[in-house]
């Protein structure tokens, strides 16, 4: 269901709800505001990208999306990526990799795909974020301490050139962005002067003192990049060729994967904050709808903004008309103030993004997943960690979640027992007294848990450790949930030998799935009449009855 008819439904558009979410979002408004233009001149466009790709996300998530208080935008998750991609294709690679990757959203949602966060484990998620964190750090020191441009394709290359030039460090722009650091720390913790966005104040502030003072060694929006256009931009359609797209597929699916990603967690941040219930195939749909809009208003990628979105609940906001408020904020500010942008340094929003690099890095958590979290664990949290500092943010992820499904399978494969069953719990099960003795060439097998193909090996391992040959073997299917192709196929290789070598087989207590697939796969008639039965007795009769009738014919 929308958002939007979803809360119409709960009676929040109604006037009593108005201030509320209209204050709301007033004041995401304001801190969306320095945070887009640094997101987006960490991505390499530049500044008013990030408040266009805030007001189109941000009116086409609240109208279009699966959760009532999302605020979307640019964020800094995305900045590794976009970067990348006007490194290597330009902005207007980027522009059509967005589009192709809010059509892979819309795919998404439409294929009621929103289920996908369950599937990324909470290591490789703490890995890659905590190592998007350290690149948007190491990303930054250019502009909070004012050194020279450097060189360096890979992460490691830029970290050594950027320790070779720290010396060259501006006094003035290190200055204003340690000031920017400092308001930023402090000021929430303020009682009185909690609830001030410190962005604003920081940007705020040290715009004045650069005002006042002139430090022309300090850099500054307008002294980078020019002044910030009043007014917004008129609709565009990039220029879409064949060999772009099919250049521009890998990225596209790494900022949709992303964004998925992000745009999801933020909205269960968002539930568990606000009691919500968010739909997450239409969020899907509503951020693919953002991405294909946001490149054709000249902006850049988007996705749902955990901070952002948490600020709005904070601050009373618990419809979409707050993120509608938030985004007509940003173009009034973009009407009537954008000349005045031109004079913020740029070591201010670095010192943003220094924030931004340190809340998203969860140090905390990370610190404590590696304390307590199992070993394995650990190892894929550092594996994804490296990888995305290191080599690449898709690998790291793509290798860290095959990481965790090989141990979980490992995990699984562990989990499966296969075992032979004793006389006494067989004797007690079928109700015979202790006087009875059972035949010692039946043996009865029991399996427990998935036969998937990493348990194969399990069973096959059983089977071989009988060393004599029993008359018939009985295999209990009573705790096996699922069987899959490779299962099957070891099961049938299983009664082929035993057949091969005089050994009757019976199969009982499968379920219903377990036995269609078994019929599918052609065992049944392999096994003969009367070897499939429900309940481990009849089977017990079964073998029984082979034994009286191989006496009769012996005799």
């Amino acid at each position: 269901m929308l958002a939007i008819v979803d809360a119409k439904r709960a009676g929040l558009l109604g006037r009593r709800h108005w201030a509320s979410n209209i204050i709301a979002g007033l004041i995401v408004g304001v801190v969306a505001l320095p945070l887009a233009m640094a997101f987006a001149i960490a991505s390499g466009v530049k500044p008013e990208q990030g408040i266009y790709t805030a007001i189109v996300a941000g009116i086409a998530v609240s109208l279009f999306g699966g959760s009532r208080v999302q605020i979307a935008g640019p964020t800094g998750a995305f900045i590794v990526i976009l970067s990348g991609i006007v490194a290597t294709h330009g902005v207007e690679g980027l522009q059509i990799a967005t589009l192709m990757a809010g059509v892979i959203l819309l795919l998404f949602g439409v294929a009621r795909m929103g289920a996908i966060i369950k599937f990324i484990p909470v290591p490789v998620i703490a890995g890659f974020t905590a190592g998007i964190g350290v690149i948007i750090w190491v990303g930054q020191w250019k502009d909070f301490f004012g050194l020279p441009a450097v060189e360096g394709l890979h992460f490691h290359q830029k970290l050594w050139n950027l320790l070779q030039v720290l010396p060259q460090m501006d006094p003035a722009t290190t200055g204003l962005a340690l000031l920017s650091l400092a308001l930023l720390i402090f000021l929430p913790r303020i009682p009185t002067l909690s609830r001030v966005p410190g962005p604003l104040v920081a940007l705020v502030v040290v715009t004045l003192i650069q005002a006042v003072f002139g430090f022309e060694s300090v850099a500054t929006i307008g002294s980078t990049f020019g002044e910030i256009p009043s007014g917004l931009p008129a609709f565009k359609l990039p220029e879409i060729t064949l060999v772009r797209l099919v250049e521009l597929i890998g990225p596209a699916f790494a900022i949709a994967m992303l964004g998925a990603i992000e745009s999801l967690l933020s909205a269960v941040v968002a539930d568990g904050m606000a009691g919500t219930r968010h739909n997450s195939n239409q969020e899907l749909i509503g951020q693919g709808l953002a991405n294909v809009l946001a490149p054709m208003f000249g902006g850049i990628a988007a996705t749902g903004a955990i901070a952002r979105t948490a600020t709005n609940i904070r601050n009373g906001g618990n419809s979409p008309i707050a993120g509608i408020v938030h985004a007509l904020t940003l173009v009034l500010v973009l009407i009537l103030l954008a000349p005045l942008a031109a004079g913020i340094p740029l070591a201010t929003l670095a010192a943003i993004l220094f924030m931004v690099a340190w809340n998203m890095s969860e140090l905390r958590h990370v610190v404590r997943l590696i304390k307590r979290a199992p070993r394995a664990d650990v190892v894929i949290l550092l594996v994804t960690f490296g990888l995305t500092v290191f080599a690449d943010l898709v690998v790291a992820v793509n290798i860290g979640v095959v990481l965790a499904m090989l141990h979980f399978l490992r995990r699984m494969a562990e989990s499966v027992v296969v075992r032979q069953q004793d006389g006494g719990s067989l004797q007690r099960e079928l109700g015979l007294d202790g006087s009875h003795k059972l035949p010692a060439d039946i043996l009865v097998y029991a399996v427990e848990g998935p036969f998937f193909f990493a348990a194969v090996d399990t069973f096959e391992r059983v089977l071989a450790d009988t060393h004599t040959d029993p008359r018939v073997v009985i295999i209990r299917l009573a705790h096996v949930p699922f069987m899959d192709a490779t299962g099957l196929k070891a099961l049938d290789e299983a009664i082929q030998e035993l057949h091969q070598r005089g050994v009757r087989v019976i199969l009982t207590e499968a379920n219903e799935k377990v036995q269609k697939k078994l019929k599918r796969m052609g065992l049944t008639d392999k096994l003969g009449s009367g070897c499939m039965t429900q309940h481990i007795g009849q089977a017990w009769a079964r073998a029984e009855q082979d034994e009286t009738g191989d006496a009769a014919n012996a005799a």
